[in-house]
């Protein structure tokens, strides 16, 4: 008769130790509990980052649409068209994008001076943050005159975290400007 042999039988490691040993030495999920840690802050960041950047190009956009329609006044076509202020708006909304809504938010401001020494020029806002449009005009001169082309847009902030930070007005927006002065030129009319 053969002999039997004693065979050691070995458990798993896992099952060999202490409950605290297994969960120190365990690695699963380290990655997952790691990216959980550091998620929120990273795509809260990366939203704030987008949420400027949108802000700058909106800003951007109405720089170059406002650029546009001054020029118009520039070189005497809205004078000799009798533009009104809410022509000029117009001319100005026909460069904006579909991301801006022009019957609302949108505000124009024309003033004209005798001389660029002269320019004084009222506050956007008022005191409870609110635009203050009020003292807004539409006064596009003749030849050779001063002309201050003022326009401001109510950017609506997206998040409520960058939001909270950017926004500068009483209803959580923020104000876009764009502002250009020039000397029209010496149009004959």
């Amino acid at each position: 008769m053969q002999a039997f042999r004693r065979r050691k039988i070995e458990l798993p490691n896992w099952l060999g130790r202490s409950l605290p040993a297994r969960f120190v030495r365990n690695e699963d999920g380290v990655y997952a509990i790691e990216f959980a840690m550091v998620a929120m802050p990273f795509f809260a960041l990366l939203f704030m980052i987008f949420e400027v950047s949108f802000t700058i190009f909106a800003n951007q956009i109405l720089d170059n649409a406002v650029s546009d329609a001054a020029r118009m006044i520039r070189t005497g076509q809205a004078q000799q068209q009798n533009f009104s202020q809410a022509e000029f708006k117009q001319q100005v909304c026909g460069g904006l994008v579909g991301l801006f809504d022009c019957d609302s938010y949108l505000h124009i401001d024309v003033k004209t001076f005798s001389s660029f020494g002269s320019v004084a020029l009222s506050e956007p806002t008022d005191e409870n943050g609110d635009v203050d449009d009020g003292s807004f005009s539409y006064n596009d001169g003749g030849a050779n005159d001063i002309v201050v082309v003022r326009v401001f847009y109510e950017w609506p902030m997206i998040s409520p975290l960058s939001g909270s930070h950017l926004a500068d007005l009483s209803n959580g927006r923020r104000l876009l400007s764009s502002v250009a002065a020039f000397r029209n030129e010496p149009f004959p009319w």
